[in-house]
């Protein structure tokens, strides 16, 4: 057991020891660079906006209307209105104080109730029908395909028919774009009479806000109960909250962020039954690549857990649990490779095939800050600052609780370069890059207490504007 991992016995948080073991000089330092990372990440979204303004109004090829977002200008307020600012305000002025003094188990359900809140207050400044029960039912979306699921079997042996854009009968847009497990979550629901775009849209603010407290956990077992503390008010106030409600991306990011903290626990031994916690993380891997399969990059994150950790017992239960879902997909039917050549092709018949990649190679990142927040872009920035100190650290195990926080935040940095380079992510990020975007959240951690009530204001702003002023359709 390495020095960062923790018996069974959890001791009672004490923040001023916590504070004195893991924050760094660093930590308190550098407000500055701070700013200017936030300012440049400013200017790269005004560049995308610029440069794709040109670009759309010149010939179209971008396939969106308020570059780089998927959205439209559309001011307006709403129900939700004041539940949004009231949340936001609750958690800038109170956030950081109750996160460092309330019992933990509290402390999860209570952020995992407020990011519910943040979210489903955001989605209904669009009012119920159109915010809520009506997202998931446009004709590009899952709820549209319920009934041709009767038969799940034949649904699924032939699924692959109906993706190419020819045949008659294709699927629609997420449909085709998703492995069936993403399609076969709303058939369940319908199945146990809870059908409808409202409870669907529910299930995934729901679930999706659960993504908040999966964080804390694994954030908890990998670096300590302070750093944890101090990220609580981020992933709250994160401003992807508007794309997570609602939209199945929250759904998956949760599925996927539950793994890692499962997988936390397993590897640090700080769940009663280790093995156990693996293989039940290794299930939902295995089901998360059967949401999306853009997902297959996130093995990133967990095997940066067992390195962080120094240890690969939970290597065998996970693989173990990972196997779950391909062999039930592939006996009941579907083959997931065939499928994917099968989009690959499909993508390019659409809006991928138009859109230009020497655009999206970097404006996908100006999409990416807007979800992530600009406090998200200073932590990163301090997260990368230590991050050769943490590597030098890594064989002899004696990495900080800030250096491992950092190298985990920049694990998610490594999966988004590479589905970025990949081209099958051309614009929409803020809404698709969801499940790797709240793990760059916990860098805002770094951030030094001065201060951290403004950049929260920050992210709420950020958040605030974007549902107020546009129209994002998800």
């Amino acid at each position: 057991m390495t020095t960062h991992q923790r018996s069974d016995h959890i001791e009672p948080f004490d923040p001023a020891r916590e504070r004195g073991a893991d924050e760094e000089p660093a930590a308190r330092t550098g407000r500055r660079r701070d700013l200017l990372a936030a300012a440049a990440g400013a200017v790269l979204v005004a560049t995308a906006a610029g440069v794709g303004w040109v670009i759309q109004e010149g010939d179209g090829s971008l396939q969106v209307h308020w570059p780089p977002l998927l959205a439209s200008w559309d001011p307006h307020l709403g129900p939700g209105t004041p539940a949004a600012i009231a949340v936001a305000v609750a958690v800038i002025a109170y956030g950081p104080r109750v996160a460092g003094r309330l019992p933990w188990r509290r402390l999860l359900l209570g952020c995992w109730v407020s990011s519910v809140a943040w979210i489903l207050s955001l989605a209904l400044i669009e009012g119920w029908y159109r915010g809520v029960a009506r997202r998931l039912t446009t004709k590009h979306e899952y709820l549209r395909v319920i009934d041709r699921f009767d038969d799940v079997g034949a649904a699924l042996r032939g699924f692959t028919d109906h993706i190419v854009i020819g045949p008659p009968g294709n699927w629609p847009a997420h449909v085709a774009g998703h492995p069936p497990g993403a399609t076969l979550t709303f058939v369940g629901l319908d199945r146990v009479g809870l059908g409808g775009g409202a409870w669907a849209g529910l299930w995934c603010i729901v679930v999706g806000g659960s993504a908040a407290a999966a964080v804390m956990v694994a954030l908890r077992a990998l670096t300590g109960e302070h750093l944890a503390r101090r990220a609580a008010p981020f992933l709250v106030l994160a401003p992807f909250a508007v794309w997570t409600g609602t939209s199945a991306d929250g759904y998956f990011a949760a599925v996927a962020a539950w793994c890692v903290a499962l997988t936390a626990l397993a590897a640090t031994r700080t769940v009663r039954f280790p093995a156990a916690a693996a293989l039940g993380a290794g299930a939902l891997f295995g089901f998360t690549c059967y949401l999306s399969y853009g997902l297959t990059l996130f093995v990133v994150l967990p095997a940066v857990v067992l390195v962080l950790a120094r240890t690969l017992r939970p290597a065998v239960p996970f693989v173990l649990g990972a196997l779950i879902a391909p062999v039930a997909f592939t006996l009941a039917g579907f083959n997931w490779w065939e499928a994917y050549h099968q989009l690959v092709e499909r993508y390019y018949q659409g809006a991928g095939g138009v859109r230009p990649y020497s655009y999206w190679v970097w404006a996908n990142f100006a999409c990416t800050t807007l979800a992530a927040g600009l406090a998200t872009v200073a932590g990163l920035r301090r997260a990368a600052a230590a991050a050769p100190g943490a590597v030098r650290a890594l064989p002899s195990g004696a990495t900080t609780a800030v250096q491992r926080l950092a190298l985990l935040t920049l694990a998610a940095v490594l999966a988004l370069l590479v589905a970025d380079l990949s081209g099958m992510s051309k614009a929409e990020t803020e809404r698709i890059w969801q499940p790797f975007v709240v793990w760059l959240m916990p860098a805002a951690a770094l951030l030094p207490d001065p201060g951290r009530r403004g950049w929260l204001a920050a992210q709420a702003a950020v958040a605030l504007l974007v549902n107020h002023l546009l129209w994002t359709g998800w």
